[in-house]
C-alpha cells in the first residue's frame, strides 16, 4: 500500500513524503542501494525504500517452506550476518528467521518470482546450475534465469556492479550532484565473439534481461527504469 506521506520510528524528526526519483539514493533501513520510489525527509536527506518504509511484521518465503522471516530494525546478535538472496552484508533493516538463522534484505525478500514484459520472461530459482551472463561461475547466490535457459544473472553479480558503479556517488550523501542516472553497461556481460552477429544479439537480449533484474534488485521493478536502462545499454 502506498501513502504520500507517512511517521516512521526511525526518523521522528519529520514525517516521509513518497516521491519517483529516476537517480540512486542509498536506503538509510536497510543501507543497500535504491532508485525509483521511495519516502524521503528533504530536510535530513532521509531516504527509504518503499519496502524498508512499510514492511511486513512477518512474512514467508517459497524458497524457505519452513522459515518464518520476521523484520527487524537491526541485525540480531553480534557476528556478521549475511543476505541468503544476494550474499552481501546485513547491516540494517533484514528479515530474519529464528529457527534457521536465515536473513534476507527488505528488497531481496520481496523480489518477483517471475518478470515478464511480454518479451523476455525471467524465473527466480534458489540455485543455478549454468553459468552467470556477467561473472561466468555458476552457483553463488539467487539468480534469475530466462524461460528459453539461455540468460542467467546473480542477484549478487548485479548489486555488485551497481556498486561498483555508484560507489563514489553513494558514499556521501551529501553530495547529489551525478552526471548519469543509471550506471554504463558497457561491457558488463559476457561474450565470446563480439564480431559474431548471432552472438551480438545474444549479447543484446542478455542485456535485455539485465535491465529488468536491475529494476527488481533497486527495489522498484518498473517499465520506466527498465526503459532508462535499456536505453544506456543500447548506446554502449
Amino acid at each position: 500500500m502506498k501513502y504520500s506521506e507517512i511517521a516512521h520510528y526511525s526518523h521522528p524528526q519529520h514525517k516521509l513524503r513518497f516521491e519517483y526519483s529516476e537517480f540512486p539514493f542509498k536506503c538509510d533501513g536497510c543501507k543497500e542501494v535504491g532508485i525509483g520510489s521511495r519516502y524521503k525527509c528533504t530536510v535530513c536527506d532521509f531516504d527509504l525504500h518503499m519496502q524498508c518504509a512499510i514492511p511486513s511484521p512477518a512474512i514467508s518465503h517459497s524458497f524457505y517452506t519452513k522459515c518464518s522471516f520476521q523484520f527487524f530494525s537491526r541485525p540480531p546478535g553480534d557476528k556478521p550476518r549475511v543476505c541468503n538472496a544476494c550474499e552481501r552484508e546485513v547491516t540494517g533493516f533484514l528479515y530474519h528467521c529464528k529457527d534457521c538463522g536465515f536473513d534476507l534484505h527488505p528488497c531481496c525478500a520481496k523480489l518477483p518470482m517471475v518478470l515478464d514484459d511480454g518479451e523476455i520472461k525471467l524465473y527466480l530459482y534458489r540455485k543455478v546450475s549454468a553459468s552467470c551472463q556477467k561473472c561466468g561461475r555458476k552457483g553463488r547466490s539467487w539468480s534469475y534465469r530466462s524461460s528459453c535457459k539461455k540468460y542467467n544473472l546473480h542477484v549478487a553479480c548485479v548489486k555488485d556492479m551497481l556498486v561498483e558503479n555508484w560507489q563514489g556517488y553513494l558514499g556521501e550523501k551529501s553530495v547529489r550532484k551525478f552526471d548519469t542516472r543509471i550506471p554504463s553497461l558497457k561491457n558488463t556481460l559476457l561474450t565470446h565473439n563480439k564480431s559474431n552477429s548471432k552472438a551480438k544479439k545474444g549479447l543484446e537480449m542478455a542485456g535485455l534481461a539485465l535491465q529488468f533484474v536491475i529494476s527488481a534488485v533497486l527495489g522498484d521493478p518498473t517499465s520506466l527504469i527498465a526503459g532508462v536502462i535499456g536505453t544506456m545499454i543500447s548506446k554502449a
